[in-house]
């Protein structure tokens, strides 16, 4: 990316650690980036990302109420 600063946001601790790789954090700067350059409020890369897995699951004959049951249980899951 050309042009780029470097900024400080909070994250969580996960997310921080996953950001110590440099090709992660480049990919993650890029994608904010994309979200907030001027315009982009329409062509949201992330909204955009989370439609075609979800459409990508539908596909696979999955249904609303089990990605919904799926989401549950994993946190469920983090919570234990």
């Amino acid at each position: 990316m050309a042009d780029t600063v470097m900024v400080s946001i909070p994250v969580s601790r996960e997310a921080a650690v996953a950001l110590t790789d440099e090709a992660r954090r480049q990919k993650v700067g890029k994608l904010v980036s994309d979200m907030l350059r001027p315009g982009s409020l329409a062509e949201d890369p992330l909204a955009a990302l989370i439609a075609e897995m979800k459409a990508d699951a539908r596909a696979d004959g999955l249904t609303d109420q089990k990605i919904d049951a799926e989401l549950t249980a994993y946190n469920v899951e983090r919570r234990l």
